[in-house]
């Protein structure tokens, strides 16, 4: 008699990967990897500035160019030319920095447009494999949204990008990356960042929040009370909350997920394991979560910044507040 072969229920299979994952991320808790570490060029301290205003702002800005423009020249004496290079960039006239810091694997925040006179400001959240060394591709997402709100904004309306690389961001392929540790040492400083933000722009701007992967655990960790009016995820693993509501935040939320993300497959699990941790909790585009859904077309991982993309659109709408022209799936 012939049989047919032996197929594992649906949901045999899905616990056998639930319990897979979980091993995986034990062993990589328990036994973390080793790996070459990237030599570490060094770089001056960060420079010394007066509280943000919209009246220090100008002051801020020539004293973070030229700590980047010193951060250049220690690099290039230390033969890291790569390095020297991104930060005489960042060192350039036209370049406006809020916080400037080439030390380790560097962090900065760039303001692109007039953050003292803007009415909607955005504030991009990246996620893993953001640092000084491939901030270039950072910025050129914060700059086609910037392109992006200016075509798009009503007459009369200015708007400003606050590309925002103010935490040391996980590798992918690390522990790391799966567990909230990292996100727990970045929300205090994204607070502070929208606290300066709220002493810089005037009254009654609007203030949203674009965290992308990684970067929309650090959102997650950091929007309970926090003073914006919009959170926006993408090409999100989770929160670290289970619903919306468990983000405590007056702000609304947004999720979306482009059709040729990989992050669809990771596991919406959240667990600690020895005192720390790992997975992120529910899928932030699913109706239980209760985030509004918009469209992102078929974008993937890093390409929900693509100029003429679904997901740029929408999000630039949503920054202007044109939540009724957001399209959705």
């Amino acid at each position: 008699m012939n049989r047919r072969p032996f197929l594992n229920p649906p949901h045999r299979v899905g616990r056998w990967r639930r319990a897979l994952l979980a091993a995986l991320v034990t062993s990589a808790v328990v036994l973390p990897l080793s790996a070459a570490v990237r030599p570490q060029t060094p770089a001056p301290p960060p420079a010394s500035l007066a509280p943000l205003s919209a009246s220090t702002l100008d002051e801020a800005y020539a004293a973070n160019r030229t700590n980047a423009a010193e951060a250049a020249r220690t690099a290039a004496a230390h033969h890291d030319r790569a390095r020297a290079a991104t930060d005489r960039q960042l060192a350039g006239p036209g370049r406006e920095l809020l916080h400037f810091d080439g030390r380790g694997s560097g962090l900065v925040t760039e303001v692109l447009g007039d953050l003292a006179r803007a009415d909607r400001v955005a504030v991009l959240v990246p996620g893993s494999d953001t640092s000084l060394d491939t901030y270039a591709r950072f910025h050129a997402a914060a700059a086609a949204l910037h392109r992006e709100l200016t075509r798009q904004a009503p007459a009369g309306t200015r708007t400003a990008v606050v590309a925002w690389l103010g935490y040391e961001t996980p590798a992918t392929v690390s522990t790391t990356v799966t567990t909230t540790g990292r996100a727990e040492q970045a929300a205090p400083r994204l607070r502070a960042l929208v606290t300066d933000l709220r002493a810089i722009t005037r009254a009654g701007a609007h203030v949203s929040l674009l965290c992308h992967s990684y970067g929309s655990v650090v959102c997650g960790r950091s929007a309970t009370g926090l003073a914006v009016d919009d959170i926006a995820l993408v090409g999100s693993p989770g929160t670290g909350a289970d619903t919306v509501a468990g983000l405590r935040t007056r702000a609304r939320v947004w999720a979306a997920r482009g059709a040729d993300d990989w992050v669809e497959h990771v596991p919406h699990l959240s667990a600690d394991l020895f005192g720390t941790t790992v997975g992120f909790g529910t899928d932030p585009v699913s109706p239980a979560f209760g985030a509004r859904a918009f469209a992102a077309g078929d974008a993937g991982h890093s390409a929900y910044f693509r100029p003429g993309s679904a997901s740029l659109t929408n999000l630039a709408r949503i920054v202007l507040g044109e939540t009724k022209a957001v399209t959705h799936d």
